[in-house]
């Protein structure tokens, strides 16, 4: 997915839970705060994260902390 600095991205439930959205780490204190380590418990449920406008240019990757290891992971590319 790509994005420009200041836009949210909405994260869904939509499966069996739990879930979350963790940022790689190795992207320090910015990529900690972009982060949702609960865990979303029921379908539906929603959290958001909004990239500041201020947000460094350059790739983000993220996982779900329970099903990192089946593969759910994912990049969002931030546009200069």
């Amino acid at each position: 997915m790509t994005i420009k600095p200041g836009d949210t991205i909405e994260w869904l439930n939509n499966k069996v839970p739990p879930h979350n959205v963790v940022f790689d780490p190795n992207g320090g204190e910015f990529a900690k705060a972009l982060s949702h380590k609960q865990l979303m418990m029921s379908p539906g449920q929603k959290e958001t994260t909004t990239f500041p406008a201020d947000a460094p240019a350059g790739e983000y990757t993220f996982y779900c902390e329970p099903h990192r290891g089946a593969g759910m992971v994912g990049k969002i590319t931030v546009e200069g």
